[in-house]
């Protein structure tokens, strides 16, 4: 039993995949027995997360599976998190035409979650690489699940080729530095890439191309406007968060772990390339009018903000990054399931859909409140706190001008947020009698979204607790 302590929450998340499998065709095209994916899902996800924080919580660090796998805090962090997100994003499935009557698309979340799972306790360049294009592939299929729909197509049809295109790139990577070093195991590349040299800087400039695509850094950010514009809403939402922060879990254990040498000295090149990522994606944020484009290139600035954490390299730094990690998956699934609900109700994605939401539905403006002001990094949410933790990282290592740029973009930032809560609370509906256009809330979604906002504020006023699980995961680096 020991054995499969590790892998408890990959080994379950697979089972409950079966177990939707057999049930499918048991169940008739009704919508409330297609609402059981949905519940199963859900349930399964929170089932999975409830044993695995009794069962599977790992004490000393150590490597599995012949080293393929490090059984460590970080890992299972980011573990819980994506297998919480997964949950989440299920229910806002339940809420969206053709993902809610398939079980193919629950299927492809359970199969993506399992990869980032995966991606996050990764220690072998191999599993690495599996762990990715495991994730990778069910989101190019969810990202395009609506056939019907010319934008979902073109967006599916773009993931694809972009990821597939960057995923050469890491794998050429990844084939020299085992050419190099001998070795694919992430612990032991560290002996053999200890110097500076121009080989080192050549094979990670090809790996770390490959995970800023991931991660949608400034210069490889152009494929997530159009792609989060395109998928369905809950997708873009996982992509957005889950994905992001997979991608940013191995960012983390590779620069730590296997180029430790390297990576003080490519701090210069990570801290250009964060300014840049914040800077483009809110200046670019300020001119959009659909919801979506802007939340994507809102997205591409974050990653900006928990780069940050990355260039700080030390104990406080990853604390931060890990920390901002968890309070923007909180924040902004919260987002994108707010979209999702007008989206569904109005047929639109333009600003202009969200006017008069205040007193069509207060409760859910209050929501859309709480994700705004949050990802702009006002207090008492929890953007405020992750925030201000990553400039503090930066601050202690010597990066002012980085946290200074940090702090501008924040206040490009607040304006675009506060550009759309104007529409909520000031913009009447034009012409139209506002109490005869209500926007209702389904169960399922009324459900993630008060645990969504409940999350949000718990992280901005009680940080404590968590910012020492982010403490306790980023020791296991250092």
């Amino acid at each position: 039993m020991t054995t499969i302590l590790p892998i408890l929450p990959e080994a379950m998340l697979l089972a409950v995949a079966v177990l939707m499998l057999i049930l499918d065709p048991f169940l008739k095209k009704e919508a409330n027995q297609r609402a059981f994916l949905g519940y199963f899902t859900t349930a399964g996800l929170l089932l999975i997360m409830t044993l695995s924080l009794l069962f599977a919580r790992p004490a000393d660090p150590s490597l599995v599976f012949g080293g393929m796998l490090r059984f460590d805090r970080l890992g299972f962090l980011f573990k819980m998190f994506f297998v919480f997100s997964a949950a989440v994003t299920a229910l806002f499935f339940m809420d969206t035409d053709k993902l809610n009557q398939r079980a193919e698309s629950y299927l492809l979340l359970l199969a993506a979650t399992i990869g980032m799972c995966l991606m996050a306790s990764s220690a072998d360049l191999v599993m690495l690489y599996l762990a990715i294009e495991t994730t990778s592939i069910p989101l190019y299929l969810l990202a395009g699940f609506l056939t019907g729909d010319d934008k979902s197509t073109e967006s599916g049809f773009k993931y694809l080729l972009f990821g597939a295109l960057t995923s050469a790139v890491l794998l050429y990577g990844f084939s020299l530095i085992y050419g190099f070093a001998g070795t694919t195991s992430l612990y032991d590349l560290k002996i053999h890439f200890s110097n500076f040299d121009l080989l080192a800087v050549g094979v990670t400039f090809l790996v770390l191309a490959g995970l800023a695509f991931k991660v949608s850094l400034f210069p490889f950010h152009f494929w997530a406007p159009d792609v989060y514009e395109g998928a369905p809403t809950p997708v873009a939402g996982f992509l957005s968060t889950a994905s992001k922060a997979a991608g940013f879990a191995v960012i983390l254990r590779l620069l730590t772990a296997a180029f430790p040498a390297i990576s003080a000295n490519w701090s210069l090149i990570l801290a250009v390339l964060a300014a840049l990522t914040m800077t483009v994606g809110n200046l670019i944020a300020l001119t959009q009018k659909n919801v979506k484009r802007l939340l994507a290139y809102s997205s591409i600035a974050h990653a900006g903000y928990a780069m940050i954490g990355v260039v700080a390299f030390s104990q406080l730094g990853v604390t931060s990054t890990v920390f901002y990690l968890i309070a923007y998956m909180l924040t902004n699934l919260l987002a994108f399931g707010i979209v999702g609900v007008v989206g569904r109700v109005t047929g639109s994605e333009d600003v202009s859909a969200y006017n008069g939401l205040g007193r069509r539905n207060s409760t859910l403006a209050l929501a859309a409140l709480v994700a705004f002001l949050s990802l702009a990094g006002m207090p008492p949410f929890g953007g405020f706190v992750a925030k201000f933790f990553v400039f503090a990282a930066a601050v202690q290592t010597g990066w002012i001008w980085l946290a200074v740029v940090g702090v501008l973009n924040s206040i490009f930032g607040l304006y675009y947020y506060l550009n759309i809560l104007k529409y909520i609370y000031l913009y009447r509906m034009e012409k139209e009698n506002e109490d005869q256009h209500p926007v209702p809330v389904s169960r399922p979604v009324a459900i993630a979204l008060v645990v969504l906002v409940i999350g949000v504020l718990l992280i901005g006023t009680v940080f404590g607790p968590w910012f020492g699980l982010a403490n306790h995961a980023a020791l296991n680096l250092f």
